[in-house]
């Protein structure tokens, strides 16, 4: 699960964390098939062999979980996945469908220093690490640790395990603040966050990822692919978390209105997650060695855009209510990817316009999600 800047904390109402005792439903039928429509010429190499995920019970981890599972069994690919939690007793509460699947094994730990199982694992995924410090009493320090070591542990168990492919989920949040100037941030950008900021260390700590990734592939023969992602709305999204678009779906939702807490005006970009499972998969298996490919939507549009566009969806009567008003003349704050190295060197595009995917995750939401 990826983040908006910190910077533009401001730009959303920020409500305390809630749990529910409602299981999630299976996303749609109709994703899976999206998914398994464009990914069917991957699946060959993971038939009978097994796959090693962190991060798997997150947003992230979800999608993956949901689309390997959809591909195990219209495949017949006899395939194994190994998932790291903190807690298999809530996520088995809480995602019956992927927990206690026959072909999901949950095993607990912390990503810093889990116990490794056995066997071989040629394929590892590493989609650990949320955006947000979650628990009131992680502190920056806990987080940064949290996403280096967690990385480090994970590359050595995949390079004692007989891993061929390693994908790392990384950030747009490695490049720093986006120059106002620059519409589309690229690959090449050599920006970076500022050490000296605390709010850095998500940042910072998935530059450091890489380089451990980058280390990794020097030393061994194992392929390590780089994503770094941007913006989603999906299933699984939490709506009361820090996700402005997520924020947004839940005011509608409720009838409005939804409130911005600043003037509206930062970019930003959101990728559907039945796009963002093809190209998360289609990077494991096709994506250059240590070549980083941005992960998400092009389509540019203001937050407040973005509230327009779900309560046109949603709710067309609900209330907009902007607190802030624009300073003329103001640089313009933006987190959008350019996204044509993906395009180009592995065929990658969006399928899922932003209307439906507020759509269709309000949709899961009422479901039951």
């Amino acid at each position: 699960m990826q983040e908006l800047p910190v910077s533009d904390a401001a730009e959303y109402t920020l409500l305390p964390m809630t749990t529910t005792s409602q299981p999630a439903p299976p996303v749609s039928a109709q994703d899976m098939e999206t998914i398994l429509e464009k990914t069917e010429q991957l699946w060959d190499e993971l038939r009978g062999r097994r796959i090693f995920i962190t991060g798997g019970t997150g947003f992230f981890g979800c999608w993956l979980l949901e689309s390997f599972l959809a591909a195990n069994q219209a495949f017949h690919l006899q395939a194994q996945a190994v998932v790291l939690t903190r807690s298999s007793q809530k996520f088995r509460g809480r995602a019956p469908h992927l927990a206690n699947h026959s072909a999901v094994e949950l095993i607990e730990g912390d990503v810093r220093d889990f116990l490794f199982p056995a066997g071989e694992f040629e394929f590892v995924i590493h989609a650990a690490t949320e955006s947000v410090r979650t628990n009131p009493a992680e502190t920056a320090e806990s987080q940064l640790s949290t996403i280096v070591e967690g990385t480090r542990r994970c590359l050595e168990f995949a390079e004692s395990h007989g891993a061929i492919k390693f994908l790392l989920t990384s950030s747009g949040a490695v490049y720093g603040p986006q120059p106002s100037e620059m519409t589309h941030i690229a690959e090449d950008y050599r920006g970076a966050p500022d050490v000296l900021r605390p709010n850095s260390v998500y940042g910072e700590g998935k530059r450091m990822a890489e380089m451990l990734c980058t280390l990794s592939a020097r030393r061994t023969q194992m392929e390590c692919k780089i994503a770094r992602c941007f913006a989603f709305a999906g299933p699984h999204l939490p709506l009361d978390a820090h996700f402005a678009i997520g924020n947004f779906i839940r005011d509608a939702m409720r009838g409005g209105p939804i409130v911005i807490q600043g003037d509206g005006t930062p970019m930003r970009s959101y990728m559907y997650a039945a796009d963002l499972a093809i190209w998360l998969w289609t990077m494991l298996f096709r994506a250059e060695s240590l070549r980083a490919f941005n992960v998400g939507s092009g389509q540019d549009l203001s937050i407040r855009a973005v509230a327009e566009a779900v309560v046109a969806a949603i709710q067309p009567k609900a209330e907009i209510q902007v607190v802030r008003t624009a300073v003329p003349g103001a640089p313009v704050q933006r987190y959008v990817p350019s996204v044509q190295a993906a395009k180009q060197s592995l065929h990658l595009t969006e399928g899922i316009s932003l209307t439906e995917a507020i759509r269709r995750t309000a949709a899961w939401h009422r479901s039951g999600g």
